[in-house]
């Protein structure tokens, strides 16, 4: 994935809105994750999506949480 230069702001941005994800979903930050959801935010911020808002609501539409199934009970 090519990325264009981003500004500092610009990073802050991405920033705020995968944290704001993790939040919404009360989720613990994993690497594997992280990797999807901070690649996520790059991709829509490189399509023109600019806004902490706008980022933080396409990532939760689109990449809802998926709750671990429970353990088995013996």
């Amino acid at each position: 994935m090519l990325v264009t230069s981003v500004q500092e702001t610009e990073w802050a941005v991405l920033s705020l809105s995968v944290q704001s994800w993790f939040r919404h979903y009360k989720a613990k930050p994993d690497d594997k994750t992280s990797e999807i959801i901070c690649s996520a935010a790059i991709d829509l911020f490189n399509r023109g999506h600019r806004t902490q808002e706008e980022l933080t609501s396409i990532l939760i539409a689109r990449f809802p949480l998926i709750a671990p199934a429970p353990a088995a009970l013996h």
